[in-house]
C-alpha cells in the first residue's frame, strides 16, 4: 500500500518550551545587570563556574571551577564537546531532539541503540556493546555515549543499576560517557524516584551536561554547564572543548551570566519555584498519562520533566483506517497538544509513537500559567480540564470504529 505523503512540517518547537512565568527575583537580577558592557569570557567567568560547583556539590558531585565550562545553551556546548572528543557518537533511541544535529554538523556518524523496556535515557547494555563491536569492525570509531538520567522524550528516569551497567560497559570499551542531567531537578516524586549521576559511579569517565533553562532559569535565557572529570584526560577534553567554544565566539551574555550566577546559589525563591514546577509538571504529566492509556496507548509512567512518550501501535488498525500509518501523521493529528512524532527523536518513522508535553496544558498566556502555578490542584482549572477533555475526545474519535 502506498504511504500517504506527510503534511506540512509544523512550526519549530521552542527549545525548551516557554514554560512557567519568569521568577520576579531573577528578572530583577537581570535588570540590575542590564548595563554590563564587559563580555563574559569563553567558558564562563570564575564566579559563574564557582556557583556551578556549589550547585553540583549540593547534588553530591564535588568539583572545582577549573573543571567547569558554561556556554549559551546545551546544543552549543555539546557541539564544542563533540568537536573536542572526536569520533562517532552513540545515542539512545529515542533520545532528545537536540542530541544528533551537533554530530551531523561535524560530519560524525550517529549510532542509535534502542532503549530497554524499563525506561528511556540509556541504551540496552548488551545492544550497546554489539553496536560498538559492529561499528569498529567496519572501521568506524565511536568515542562518546550520550545518556540521560531524566529522559526526554519519555520523562522517565532509568534505574541506577541499569545506568551503572551501561556506563561500565561504555567505559570498558574506552568511551566517554556524557550524562545529560538537564531534567533531574524536576522529579515528580523525589521521595519515590532515585536519580544517580553516572559521574558518581565512574568519576573518571563521565562528563555531566545540564541545560539550566529547563529548571533554573527562563527558557529565553540560554545557558548550559558541563562538568569534566578531575583527571589528566578530563583536563585535556575540557581544554579542547574550551578552545572550540572560544572559536565559536558566542559566550554567555553578560547580564544573563549575572542572573544565572545568582540562580545557581538557589536562594529560597528559586528553590520554591523549582519545587512548584516539578509539582505542576508532575500533576499534568500524570493526567496526560491517564488519558493516553485510557484510550489504549502504551506509555511508561513519567517520573520527571514535562514530556511523556506514547506508543499507539496497539491501535494501528483503527488509526490506519483514518490514514494514520506513521509518526508524522500521528503528530499532525495531535499537534494541538504539542505532539512530536517519534521520528524527530531518532525512532522508526513507521512506528506510531509520539511525544506529548505538559506545555499544552499550561495555557496560552502568562495569566493562565500563573493560575496553574498557584492552584492547589491544576486539574481543577477550567482551561486545563477543557484541554484534557478535548484530548480524550480526539483520541476516542481517532481510535474508535472507522468510517463506514
Amino acid at each position: 500500500m502506498q504511504r500517504t505523503p506527510p503534511g506540512p512540517d509544523p512550526a519549530p518547537e521552542p527549545d525548551p518550551p516557554a514554560g512557567l512565568p519568569v521568577l520576579p527575583e531573577l528578572a530583577a537580577c537581570l535588570a540590575a545587570a542590564a548595563d554590563r558592557t564587559e563580555p563574559e569570557p569563553p567558558g564562563g567567568s570564575r564566579p559563574l563556574r564557582a556557583a556551578a560547583c556549589d550547585y553540583w556539590g549540593r547534588r553530591g558531585l564535588w568539583t572545582a571551577p577549573e573543571r567547569v565550562l558554561a556556554a549559551p545553551g546545551a546544543p552549543a556546548l555539546l557541539l564544542a564537546l563533540l568537536a573536542a572528543a572526536g569520533g562517532d557518537v552513540l545515542l539512545p533511541r529515542p533520545c532528545a531532539q537536540w542530541y544528533a544535529p551537533a554530530a551531523g554538523l561535524l560530519g560524525r556518524e550517529v549510532h542509535r541503540v534502542p532503549v530497554p523496556a524499563e525506561s528511556g535515557g540509556v541504551p540496552d547494555a548488551f545492544t550497546l556493546l554489539e553496536a560498538v563491536r559492529r561499528a569498529r569492525q567496519t572501521g568506524e570509531g565511536p568515542r562518546i555515549l550520550l545518556v540521560s538520567v531524566a529522559d526526554d522524550p519519555s520523562g522517565t528516569c532509568p534505574p541506577p543499576e541499569l545506568v551503572h551497567e551501561v556506563c561500565e560497559a561504555a567505559a570498558a570499551d574506552g568511551l566517554w560517557v556524557v550524562s545529560d542531567e538537564t531534567g533531574r531537578d524536576l522529579l515528580h516524586d523525589p521521595h519515590d524516584t532515585v536519580v544517580l549521576s553516572p559521574a558518581e559511579m565512574l568519576p573518571d569517565d563521565v562528563v555531566v551536561l545540564a541545560d539550566l533553562r529547563a529548571t533554573l532559569v527562563p527558557a529565553s535565557w540560554p545557558v548550559a554547564l558541563a562538568r569534566f572529570p578531575d583527571t589528566e584526560r578530563g583536563e585535556g577534553l575540557r581544554a579542547a572543548t574550551l578552545e572550540r567554544l572560544a572559536a565559536l565566539r558566542t559566550p554567555v551574555a553578560g547580564p544573563v551570566a549575572a542572573a544565572v550566577t545568582h540562580a545557581l546559589t538557589e536562594p529560597q525563591p528559586v528553590r520554591s519555584r523549582t519545587a512548584a514546577a516539578a509539582r505542576v509538571h508532575g500533576t499534568l504529566a500524570r493526567a496526560l498519562h491517564h488519558t493516553l492509556t485510557a484510550a489504549g496507548a502504551v506509555c511508561r509512567p513519567p517520573h520527571a520533566g514535562s514530556h511523556l512518550y506514547a506508543d499507539f501501535d496497539p491501535l494501528r488498525p483503527a488509526l490506519a483506517a483514518r490514514g494514520i500509518t506513521g509518526a508524522d501523521r500521528l503528530e499532525g493529528a495531535l499537534a494541538h497538544w504539542a505532539a512530536r512524532g517519534g521520528h524527530r527523536f531518532g525512532d522508526d518513522p513507521r512506528a506510531l509513537r509520539v511525544r506529548l508535553s505538559t506545555e499544552a496544558l499550561l495555557g496560552p498566556g502568562t495569566g493562565h500559567r500563573h493560575q496553574v502555578l498557584d492552584a492547589p490542584d491544576p486539574l481543577q482549572l477550567p482551561h486545563v480540564a477543557e484541554e484534557l477533555s478535548a484530548l480524550s475526545a480526539t483520541l476516542a474519535a481517532l481510535t474508535g470504529p472507522g468510517p463506514a
